[in-house]
């Protein structure tokens, strides 16, 4: 009798553990089948270890988007990085020593600098920045074969600090342009050029934003802002999208210590072509007109002016003499857009602006003061001169017909001198200033910026129509 209790008990016990194993592992299948229904896992296996292709990521949760790196670093940087050149600049600077009541030149001094360029063309054309070869008496270009030539200036652009070069080589690896309007924030880009002259270097970063105005002034700037690692000896360097096509020129940082901490920022692909063209066609940069002035819109502008629009720019000026006020926009409309892209600030207006050229036709979207909306069909006007106030010269951008009819590949020509000093010394309209500082001249930005910026004096060499040329201290 105790043998049969005994082996009841031990039975019931058997079959109580097998239902208990039984109903734990129907409970967990039905978990894990509920949980997989909110678990979206990326298929990483066939990546190797060093891969940078898809990211691994797990995540709980339903409708949830998931960070990927959307290309191979590694293709896009074998395809581009040796059409990315070390630019060095070497200067010969002769220092002015004051001596009784004139000055003393002392013994030449060498100063060396490095930066970056871009190959654009198989035959040897280089973009780069015109800070990178500003004041430079020799220019050598290394490219990543250990090839080293000698370069020569095209022409430049310094109000966009941007300069073309030119060395003699042929079939060469080069970067195509791209649509930098077409960039999109946290889109991932790579930046490639010769820091601290180490070489051939490469980072990665995202846009960060576009059309970024860094100088607070009325030069507005128009820049891709990334933060992708960039530090000195990368200006004039790539920025490349994801077909490995050149969608911006890295230019400068912002830092409190000289060095990147977060922030690069480079020159739109779009407006770096655009002076290219100009000057590989007409040798100087063919700048549209609009003929307005503006104010950008915000919550509390708007309060003030007692608008509800809180974004475009609003007009404060227009120049009865363009085709823009001949259209009909008029003080106190709002621009909104141009050519279906929409404008917010001064810097995308002057952005878009300089990716046109004189006689392009626009469409401008604008608000009038009624609250509707009126699209106004625009040809840029020709911008090729300017007043220099201060010394009552106006001067005028040459182009290649110009430049060969006087026998020379760089200069502006004076127009009209208003100065009776000046006048009385010899510069008369006709001739033709070819250097300042013994920095040869390429358009009228150039000068302006000089007579504008210098608290010194200035060594101006003009020539003229004889071919002689006559060298003028400005003081």
């Amino acid at each position: 009798m105790k043998i049969k209790n005994i082996t009841g008990y031990f039975l019931t016990g058997i079959v109580s553990a097998i239902l208990t194993v039984w109903l734990f592992q129907h409970y967990q299948n039905k978990q894990q089948s509920t949980e997989k229904q909110n678990v979206i896992t990326i298929d990483t296996s066939h990546n190797t270890n060093d891969s940078v292709g898809a990211i691994p990521v797990h995540y709980q949760g339903a409708q949830t988007s998931l960070m990927t790196a959307p290309f191979d670093f590694r293709e896009v940087v074998k395809r581009t990085k040796d059409a990315v050149v070390n630019v060095h600049n070497t200067q010969y600077v002769i220092p002015v020593y004051q001596y009784g009541f004139g000055y003393r030149e002392g013994r030449p001094r060498k100063q060396e600098g490095t930066g970056s360029g871009v190959i654009i063309s198989p035959d040897g054309y280089i973009v780069t920045n015109y800070h990178v070869i500003k004041g430079a008496n020799e220019l050598e270009v290394s490219l990543t074969n250990k090839k080293k030539y000698t370069a020569e200036v095209v022409g430049i652009d310094p109000q966009n600090d941007v300069a073309v070069l030119k060395i003699p080589a042929k079939n060469l690896p080069y970067i195509p342009f791209g649509d930098s309007n077409h960039l999109e924030l946290g889109e991932w880009v790579l930046a490639i050029g010769f820091p601290y002259n180490l070489g051939t270097t490469v980072t990665a970063g995202i846009v960060s934003a576009k059309a970024r105005d860094i100088k607070g002034d009325n030069k507005i700037e128009s820049f891709i802002q990334t933060d992708a690692a960039i530090n000195p000896g990368n200006s004039g360097g790539a920025l490349i999208n994801e077909k490995g096509e050149l969608v911006g020129l890295n230019t400068m940082i912002f830092s409190l210590t000289g060095s990147y901490i977060g922030y690069s920022f480079a020159i739109p692909s779009n407006i770096v072509k655009k002076i290219t063209d100009d000057i590989l066609e007409y040798g100087t940069i063919q700048r549209g007109r609009i003929g307005i002035g503006g104010a950008e819109l915000n919550d509390d502008v708007a309060k003030q002016l007692g608008i509800h629009q809180t974004e475009g720019i609003y007009i404060t000026d227009v120049d009865p003499e363009s085709n823009t006020y001949q259209a009909g926009v008029r003080k106190g409309d709002i621009l909104i857009g141009i050519d279906d892209q929409k404008i917010s600030t001064l810097g995308e207006l002057m952005g878009y602006l300089k990716t046109k050229s004189p006689g392009s036709v626009i469409k401008l979207h604008v608000i009038k003061p009624g609250g509707h909306r009126k699209d106004y069909l625009i040809k840029l006007q020709s911008n090729n001169t300017t007043y220099l106030g201060g010394w009552g010269i106006l001067i005028e951008n040459m182009n290649r017909k110009m430049l060969k009819r006087f026998n020379i590949n760089h200069g502006v020509l004076i127009k009209q001198v208003r100065n009776r000093e000046l006048l009385a010394n010899g510069i008369q309209p006709g001739q033709i200033i070819t250097a300042i500082n013994g920095e040869p001249v390429f358009n009228i930005d150039q000068v302006e910026e000089a007579f504008e910026n210098s608290n010194q004096r200035l060594t101006v060499d003009i020539k003229e129509p004889s071919g002689q040329i006559l060298r003028y201290i400005f003081r």
